[in-house]
């Protein structure tokens, strides 16, 4: 069982930058890819990044990227969100996500590929 909690959203700026976190509770943190997706009002939730389980590799959605960046401390149970030279699209509930056996390469942009979900926490930007 794995407890997510993520934390760092707020208003900012067009062209800021925000960082999230996502603290996991339990073990075997480190077993597991964890993704970022987000969810803007009436739209369905979409992937924004995942990582492996050593942090090694990462991969993005096409509008994040070279905005975002992934990372992860096993070390600190924790998973972060980078997201520079925001913009209002960015807007939206952001959530982080851990899974293991059913994300693979083909399945890892998929929502039903994680097993495990924070509460959220709004990102919001001003033009």
């Amino acid at each position: 069982q794995v407890q997510l909690s993520e934390s760092g959203g707020g208003l900012v700026q067009a062209g800021g930058s925000l960082r999230l976190s996502c603290a996991a509770s339990g073990r075997t943190f480190s077993t597991y890819f964890m993704a970022w997706f987000r969810q803007a009002p009436g739209k369905e939730r979409e992937f924004v990044a995942v990582i492996s389980t050593n942090g090694g590799t990462s991969y993005y959605a096409d509008s994040v990227k070279g905005r975002f960046t992934i990372s992860r401390d096993n070390a600190k149970n924790t998973v972060y969100l980078q997201m520079n030279s925001l913009k209002p699209e960015d807007t939206a509930v952001y959530y982080c996500a851990a899974g293991n056996s059913r994300v693979t390469s083909a399945s890892m942009r998929n929502d039903r590929s994680y097993d495990y979900w924070g509460q959220g926490t709004q990102v919001t930007v001003s033009s």
